[in-house]
């Protein structure tokens, strides 16, 4: 669901957002080509599919039978951007979208209903885009955050004023059981939920003057076992490697999506 109602909203499961709510519950796609997206991640990530409940163009990526993230390939039917979107939990979809737009964000889609629950597609006050969803949460929500992503990141002009912004629309750092803690760990703002990161917001130095170079935008972080496989293994298959660190690669898909790969922590 990246400007238009057709994501698939992650599917039903044991927990709801009222119980877990303000960390990130599920990441989608808009890709071009349906078949072409696959073959990319299934040869980079190698994630598995399965048909989504919203028709032919939609399908559910799996890491060992646990659903991981949505692609719908509507970009050229409805003429919309190439890029992953994460999504939050939240108690309510509408007052989320209501608080978004009362600190001077926008709504681009919805909140609309989208059985087993609700879903709004937001833009923060710079103009990065992010989703939310209220109801059931996908299948096993502690599975989907060991599964995959590890975390996402915003890259922003200022990481004070929008860890502000999204504090305030999810209810991070409040005294309700179950929301997310905020912490500032160097140069970046951290989310915590249970103790894990979840999110990091960064803009450089939180002392510094925003940065106005910067293009607001939420990057989506997968945990691999071999970053530099990935990186070779999306080369080889219609995409390329923007940047490379030993435990660290920002990749393209073919489509032009970006996301991260990094390594996973041994255990």
């Amino acid at each position: 669901m990246n400007h238009d109602t057709t994501h698939s909203p992650p599917a039903p499961g044991t927990l709801s957002t009222h119980n877990v709510f303000g960390a990130p519950c599920w990441v989608s796609l808009t890709s071009r080509d349906l078949a072409a997206t696959q073959d990319f991640y299934g040869a980079v990530l190698g994630w598995r599919w399965r048909k989504a409940r919203l028709g032919d163009h939609f399908r559910i990526a799996l890491v060992d039978d646990v659903p991981v993230a949505g692609v719908a390939a509507v970009a050229a039917m409805w003429q919309m951007a190439v890029a992953w979107t994460p999504y939050f939990a939240v108690r309510s979809a509408d007052v989320a979208a209501a608080r978004a737009r009362e600190r001077g964000g926008t709504s681009a889609v919805g909140p609309i209903s989208l059985p087993p629950g609700r879903a709004a597609l937001l833009a923060d006050r710079d103009g990065a885009t992010f989703g939310v969803w209220e109801g059931e949460l996908v299948g096993d929500w502690e599975s989907w955050r060991r599964a995959s992503p590890a975390f996402i990141r915003l890259h922003t002009r200022d990481a004070f004023d929008a860890a502000i912004f999204y504090g305030e629309i999810l209810d991070w750092a409040t005294d309700t059981p179950g929301c997310c803690e905020v912490h500032y760990e160097g140069d970046e703002v951290v989310l915590r939920s249970g103790g894990d990161v979840v999110a990091r917001i960064e803009s450089g130095a939180l002392e510094s003057a925003p940065d106005p170079t910067i293009r607001p935008h939420w990057q989506v972080h997968f945990t691999v076992q071999d970053v530099a496989a990935c990186a070779r293994a999306a080369e080889r298959h219609g995409g390329s490697v923007l940047g490379k660190t030993a435990g660290e690669a920002v990749l393209r898909d073919a489509d032009g999506a970006q996301f991260t790969v990094t390594s996973r922590p041994p255990r």
